[in-house]
């Protein structure tokens, strides 16, 4: 009689153990849609303004709470490079390496959200190019070279830099040029 009793109460708590965990499954899932799908409309970052975006790339909804929180994280110490202009080995190092960050010790971005502007970057980058090593400077990649083919860089390029001739770069807005380069090929 006592056997029977403590399979029936094993068989109860085996049960209870597999609905909580299926219910824990669908709630984490549901977590994780709404966070890589955030109903935002395109092309609005910070604070919900909506903005015309001149980066490299048309950024899909898809994509968007990546860029909100990568503009949010490195856009707020320097101005935000597409991810365009380095390859993914450079962002996933960036990204995981904080305390590497050109001699600046940067906080770590949260487990959760480190994936979701990884997902962004890792979209936008591109591949090293065959013997090309991994860039960490802007004057070191071959695509931001090919971009600026008649710009005579100064002699020390930075983030910053980038603003003398794309003057609404804060804004994360590299198409628009100042006018001395605004007819440039």
């Amino acid at each position: 009689m006592r056997s029977i009793i403590q399979r029936r109460k094993r068989g109860r708590s085996a049960a209870v153990l597999l609905m909580l965990l299926m219910v824990w499954s669908i709630l984490l899932g549901w977590g994780m849609a709404l966070a890589l799908n955030a109903a935002e409309k395109p092309n609005v970052i910070a604070q919900g303004t909506p903005v015309a975006l001149g980066t490299v790339d048309y950024v899909p909804e898809r994509y968007q709470t990546g860029l909100k929180l990568y503009l949010e994280n490195c856009g707020s110490c320097h101005v935000a490079l597409p991810p365009e202009v380095m390859p993914t080995d450079t962002w996933r190092t960036l990204l995981l390496e904080p305390e590497q960050h050109y001699g600046q010790q940067l906080k770590q971005i949260s487990r959760p959200f480190i994936f979701i502007v990884w997902d962004y970057l890792r979209a936008f980058s591109r591949p090293l190019v065959q013997e090309e090593q991994t860039p960490f400077r802007l004057t070191q990649s071959p695509y931001f070279k090919a971009l600026h083919p008649r710009v005579e860089l100064p002699r020390t390029v930075n983030a910053t830099s980038c603003v003398s001739c794309h003057q609404n770069a804060r804004d994360y807005d590299y198409r628009t040029l100042t006018a001395e380069w605004e007819d440039s090929p």
